[in-house]
């Protein structure tokens, strides 16, 4: 498939493509044209890449992660060495502190959410409308 192709398949730009290339996480043919040919396997790896990228992980992180996980067969493609894991171990816990940093974060959002909900419960609104309804009653 051509550059077009598996950028409508992947959901990700031409541009983002050829950097992906450019950076050695995906590879193409070339067709005696000089266009870029991509096979199936493209758009899986594609996938992979964005996911790897959204994790938090640069570019050379994943050209040396990529060869390592599973084909998209589900084969084992082994080729991790020592570093590699200690950077993903650090990597993983990186994430997990951003985790539970979100999540604290979050909790003190809850509470100022419940504090401004009482205290607006407790007052009129507009035109001496309580904002917040209770229960229809007949």
């Amino acid at each position: 498939m051509r550059i077009g192709e598996l950028a409508r398949r992947s959901g990700v730009s031409e541009r983002s493509l050829r950097y992906y290339e450019q950076q050695g996480l995906l590879s193409a043919e070339r067709t005696p044209g000089g266009h870029r040919a991509y096979g199936e396997w493209a758009v899986d790896r594609v996938v992979r890449i964005q996911t790897l990228y959204a994790a938090g992980l640069n570019s050379r992180t994943i050209a040396r992660l990529l060869p390592c996980m599973r084909d998209a067969d589900g084969g084992p493609n082994e080729r991790a060495d020592g570093k590699l894991l200690e950077e993903l171990l650090a990597e993983r816990d990186r994430i997990d502190r951003v985790m539970a940093d979100l999540a604290r974060s979050r909790e003190v959002l809850d509470e100022a959410i419940d504090t401004a909900t009482t205290g607006l419960g407790s007052r009129p609104g507009p035109a001496g409308r309580s904002p917040h309804p209770g229960p229809a009653t007949d």
